[in-house]
Order: structure tokens, then C-alpha cells, then sequence
């Protein structure tokens, strides 16, 4: 099966969530081993890019929804648990006068 964004190809998942969003993943979670600057200068240009796209987390979520449903459907497949029956402590007991 082929993902298809945008008219290109995504050859793996990365790829796909970086042309369904527009933007690399790594703007958005870091990498390791960051500078504090390098921080810095990463969580401004999100800022920067979320100003810009005010509908970006809606499409974000989107994206999140559409691959949790296709890649793995047995997430959505709710099955009721039995509870079992419940019991009765009764006591045999005669009460003392």
C-alpha cells in the first residue's frame, strides 16, 4: 500500500507525517543532545510557524486520527468487559439477644 500526500510518495512514516504536515517532526519533538540555543532557536520557529498556520494543531490531530485508524484498526474494536457476578457474603450465623 502506497501513502500518498500531497502527490509524492512517503517512503516511510516520518516521511509521511512530514509531507501531511508540511513541517519535519523534528521542529516539533527536538532531537537529542540539543544546545539550549539550539532549543531556543527550534521552539521559536514553531512559535513563528503556528502564528503563521493558526488551523496547524487541528490538522495535526487530524493526521493522528487518520494513521491511528489505518495502521492500526484493532484500537477502535471496544469489547465490553463481564463483570462478574456478585457476591453475596451471607451469614449463617444466628444473631446473639
Amino acid at each position: 500500500m502506497k501513502n500518498i500526500v500531497a502527490g509524492r510518495i512517503a517512503a516511510n512514516t516520518t516521511e509521511f507525517i512530514e509531507l501531511a504536515l508540511g513541517t519535519p517532526v523534528e521542529l516539533w519533538l527536538g532531537v537529542e543532545g540539543e544546545s539550549e540555543m539550539e532549543r531556543a532557536a527550534r521552539e521559536a520557529a514553531a512559535r513563528d510557524i503556528l502564528a503563521d498556520n493558526p488551523g496547524l494543531p487541528d490538522r495535526v490531530s487530524q493526521v493522528a486520527a487518520e494513521a491511528i485508524e489505518a495502521h492500526a484498526p484493532e484500537l477502535f474494536n471496544v469489547v465490553p468487559l463481564v463483570r462478574p457476578a456478585a457476591r453475596r457474603n451471607r451469614s449463617r450465623k444466628g444473631a446473639a439477644a
